[in-house]
């Protein structure tokens, strides 16, 4: 598991992103990846998959 802050989360369009704690690349997170409803500077921890368009955030739940 990796750890980071919602940096970004628009629901009506149901997409956001979150910066890892490591201080790497924003990853993408869809709102089908959320187990936990999130906010802009939730502390979060989550997995990564490969997708589209680069790495995604699955498993997502606020610490």
């Amino acid at each position: 598991m990796q750890e980071g802050i919602v940096k970004f989360f628009n629901e009506s369009k149901g997409f956001g992103f979150i910066a890892p704690k490591d201080g790497s690349q924003d990853v993408f997170v869809h709102v089908s990846g959320l187990i936990d409803q999130v906010r802009e500077n939730d502390a979060v921890t989550y997995e990564v998959t490969a997708g589209q368009k680069g790495p995604s955030a699955i498993n997502v739940k606020v610490i």
